[in-house]
């Protein structure tokens, strides 16, 4: 059960460490771009993953995360690491997951209707 609570907490830490600065870079940061289209957001998504930034955050998710998840309080365990480690890994999912619907529905669209 170790490895799964620190499987959850790496993963929950990476995708909080993404997420969070990107909503501010991406209204921020998109309009001063030269870039167009999906190339924005690909390079914002690899300049943060070699920044300093988000690895920092990354470490400090994780952190707290896998300390939430070895307090002894089941109560405190479940709201302050099962709660929001699932979530943030659910909604990753979902939005990976529409995205995925999204281009195969497209891509079977014929281009003229």
């Amino acid at each position: 059960m170790n490895y799964v609570k620190g499987i959850l907490s790496g993963l929950a830490a990476v995708i909080l460490a993404e997420v969070i600065p990107g909503i501010r870079w991406a209204f921020t940061d998109v309009r001063s771009s030269k870039a167009t289209g999906i190339a924005v957001l690909w390079a914002g998504l690899l300049e943060s993953l070699i920044s300093l930034r988000f690895w920092i955050l990354a470490i400090l998710f994780f952190a707290l995360f896998f300390a939430a998840s070895r307090l002894a309080s089941k109560p405190l365990r479940v709201v302050l690491f099962w709660i929001p480690s699932l979530t943030v890994i659910s909604a990753s999912i979902a939005v990976v997951a529409l995205f995925t619907y999204l281009i195969v529905h497209v891509a079977h669209q014929a281009p003229f209707h």
